[in-house]
């Protein structure tokens, strides 16, 4: 795997953290500074997740800008003969 991560391994740790069970130790945040911090973790996904959308929908209009300008031209070519 280009990871390093084999279906054995993937399962070997899985079985590790099954036994650790680390979730009946987490304790999240206690101080308030750790609690506004931790309230505000999703926002950075969230601005990543809408600038790569942006970036998508400026890639989709360029392709379709691209069509009608071949489409376009192929019209016209036709239209010469």
């Amino acid at each position: 795997m280009a990871n390093g991560w084999t279906p054995e391994r993937r399962a070997r740790q899985a079985e590790l953290i099954r036994s650790w069970r680390p979730w009946e130790h987490s304790t999240g945040p206690r101080t308030e500074a750790g609690k506004v911090v931790a309230s505000q973790n999703a926002v950075g996904a969230e601005q990543r997740r809408r600038a790569a959308l942006a970036e998508a929908q400026r890639e989709l209009a360029a392709a379709v800008a691209k069509v009608a300008t071949l489409t376009r031209a192929r019209r016209e070519r036709w239209e010469l003969l």
